[in-house]
């Protein structure tokens, strides 16, 4: 049986009285069945599903107000069911994870870290229309004072906060989209500003200095700090990346540690593929690295054996050894050689492209936020070149012109 679809309509009925056409055709109003019970105006309409909403009130006003407010949300847009609104933000949440399963492994991890730990134990029995943006703000707030519900009074980072605020807005965005709430009201949020993070760069002799204190971690260090690879990216780096001939190095994966799985391959950050060059020293240590091995032996396995990932920590552990006792270096961390590898790029006269590209940068917009400062200031040189491109051409015509004859200075 096909059912028909209710037409839309709205209005406001006395549940106490009804109207009866009498037969020469006037109409007389009598109580009802339901004279003196409950509340006594009844706001009705039908929204744009078809569906019939009622809700009962002691005076007629206010049905109308209500009902008024109701067919405006629906012209609008605004209008929401008020069946989907009284939704858990538990339940929401959860449908927005299952929607993140093609996300890679470390992300998905993070997100259910991030929901388990911080976000469901204040949301996850609220009602979707009881999200507010006034508790939200106050919530955040007190993430970076008192943590969350887990974690006994102890204040989140900055960074952990600024997390924790962009996966409720996610969800909140996923609920407005499927009409639980007419607005996101995580937006506007008031956020922790991030601390500054200072950047060590090291010198030519100190990077190489540091590489042979290493040990065994001597040539990974040398192509950290001038090829500008990622960590997990150089541990991820197979024999058949290395083109010893030309001297490059494909960057095509990347290893990631993940919670309860422990080392995973992935692909690389931005999801690309980039070929970086290798300086001509560092090939030769690099041949004595990957020469006899095929070509999907790790070029940087650990310890434990050529097939096993390097951790991070087996390198770090070897590092932080190494910049003890070279000077200058205490405090150096394995990711500012990436640091290391832009400023000594940008001293030797490469251009913020060529930047981007060695470090795997989506654009070179996040490249010159980082490393911008680092550029030489060329605005003297542009004067210069100005003048004195303006000085051969007007000299041709300075006498024709009020202008005075412009001469070149030095």
């Amino acid at each position: 049986m096909i059912m028909m679809k209710r037409n839309r309509r709205a209005g406001v009925e006395d549940h106490w009285h009804k109207t009866i056409r009498q037969p020469d055709g006037t109409t007389t109003t009598v109580p009802s069945a339901n004279n003196g019970k409950g509340s006594r105006w009844r706001a009705r309409y039908v929204d744009e599903n078809g569906r019939e909403h009622v809700k009962a009130f002691r005076r007629k006003a206010d049905a109308q107000q209500w009902l008024d407010k109701q067919v405006s949300d629906q012209i609008t847009g605004t209008w929401t069911d008020p069946a989907l609104s009284g939704v858990t933000f538990g339940v929401v949440a959860e449908r927005w994870f299952s929607t993140k399963a093609n996300r890679s492994p470390k992300t998905v991890a993070g997100y259910r870290s991030l929901l388990d730990t911080v976000v469901l134990p204040r949301w996850e029995k609220a009602p979707m229309r009881e999200v507010r943006f006034d508790d939200l703000q106050v919530w955040i707030t007190g993430l970076s004072v008192d943590g969350s519900v887990r974690f006994d009074g102890k204040g989140l980072s900055a960074s952990r906060v600024r997390q924790a605020h962009q996966l409720v807005g996610a969800v909140l965005k996923f609920a407005v989209r499927a009409r639980h709430i007419p607005a996101n009201p995580a937006d506007g949020i008031d956020l922790p500003r991030l601390p500054e993070t200072e950047q060590r760069f090291l010198t030519h002799e100190q990077l190489y200095r540091v590489a042979v204190a290493s040990g065994r971690m001597r040539t990974l260090l040398l192509v950290l700090g001038y090829c500008g690879l990622r960590f997990g990216e150089a541990a991820a780096l197979q024999v058949g990346d290395v083109d010893l001939q030309t001297r490059r190095i494909r960057v095509r994966r990347s290893v990631t540690h993940v919670a309860k799985l422990g080392l995973v391959e992935g692909p690389t950050k931005n999801h690309s593929t980039r070929t970086v060059p290798v300086p001509a020293f560092l090939a030769c240590l690099l041949e004595t690295e990957v020469t006899g091995k095929d070509n999907a032996a790790l070029a940087f396995p650990s310890r434990r054996g050529d097939e096993k990932y390097l951790p991070l920590g087996e390198a770090r552990y070897w590092f932080d050894k190494a910049v003890a006792v070279v000077d200058g270096c205490k405090g150096v961390r394995i990711q500012d050689l990436r640091h290391t590898c832009a400023s000594l790029s940008i001293s030797a006269g490469a251009n913020v492209k060529v930047v981007q590209k060695l470090l795997g940068h989506k654009t070179a917009t996040l490249t010159l936020d980082r490393y911008g400062h680092l550029f030489p200031d060329d605005l003297d040189a542009v004067a210069r070149a100005l003048n004195e491109s303006a000085a051969d051409d007007l000299r041709t015509i300075g006498a024709m012109t009020a202008l005075p004859l412009m001469t070149k200075t030095r």
